[in-house]
């Protein structure tokens, strides 16, 4: 059998797609096309909300110094790694200009908004209260095949 006639045959009743009750999709090798489109359909997706938060928690955490940046780097594309590498620094050389260690910090997670501006992308703000300020923590996440990662953090 070749390539082609294997992208021919129906999907079998074993799938996760056919479990899932999608329809498939007509394949377009038949055509002579590469398929460049992603091969998870947005739906396929987990729910962004459990990781919008603990993302917020962790950064929170992270440019407190009490988290190592590379716990959370699966979830951050190399932009958002930069950047927050960059705020870790800053954040290290004030402490030690302060002459403090790094303390966990006390915070309580408040609200979560989530928007979607297009499929496969999700926006959100999370409102975190610390005992002397209350900070927002946005962050953008892209669907990267069955997983989300983040394309964009800040903490305001």
């Amino acid at each position: 059998m070749t390539s082609a006639s294997i992208a021919l045959l129906p999907p079998r009743a074993s799938s996760p797609r056919a479990r899932r009750g999608a329809v498939p999709r007509p394949h377009a090798v038949s055509a002579g096309l590469p398929d460049t489109r992603d091969p998870t359909p947005p739906a396929s997706v987990s729910d962004p909300r459990p990781l919008v938060e603990s993302l917020a928690r962790c950064v929170v955490e992270i440019l407190a110094g009490t988290r190592d940046l590379d716990q959370i780097a699966r979830w951050l594309s190399a932009d958002v790694h930069a950047h927050l590498m960059k705020r870790v620094v800053l954040s290290r050389r004030a402490r030690t200009v302060r002459q403090e260690s790094p303390a966990r910090p006390s915070f309580t997670m408040g609200t979560t908004v989530l928007c979607e501006p297009s499929d496969g992308v999700v926006e959100a703000v999370v409102i975190v209260h610390g005992r002397a300020r209350s900070r927002a923590v946005a962050i953008r996440l892209e669907s990267l095949g069955e997983r989300w990662r983040a394309s964009a953090i800040h903490v305001l």
